[in-house]
């Protein structure tokens, strides 16, 4: 899905990691990912605001961390290892954003761990 894209935001990724090692915040990982965005001229939203809805009301709202190229969701993490309950947000985000790949990527871990996700109830 998206190969090109993705491995233009896996490269990114990756170089964040090596460059910064894994001990910062989520925040520093954040602005890192986005200085390499603005440098590759990809399009990107940060804090990327998701209205939730049930029954065609709104009762809620959260933000995923990026939107690359209006294709891919990015959640960015900071902790041991990646969680089923991260993995089920993201699939959550993709749901309410209607976009069809997710990508966890958490920086604590002594390699880039990372996730791709597929939503299965978008067809592209």
């Amino acid at each position: 899905m998206y190969p090109t894209l993705s491995y233009q935001l896996m490269g990114i990724l990756f170089r964040g990691h090596r460059k910064l090692g894994n001990s910062y915040q989520e925040k520093y990982y954040q602005r890192a990912i986005e200085s390499e965005f603005k440098k590759g001229k990809l399009s990107y939203q940060r804090e990327y605001q998701v209205e939730l809805t049930y029954n065609d009301e709104k009762i809620g709202k959260y933000f995923l961390d990026f939107i690359v190229e209006n294709k891919i969701a990015l959640e960015t993490k900071t902790v041991p290892f990646i969680k089923e309950e991260y993995i089920r947000q993201v699939l959550a985000y993709l749901d309410a954003a209607k976009l069809k790949l997710g990508i966890v990527a958490n920086f604590r871990t002594n390699r880039l761990t990372y996730k791709r996700l597929i939503n299965p109830r978008i067809k592209v």
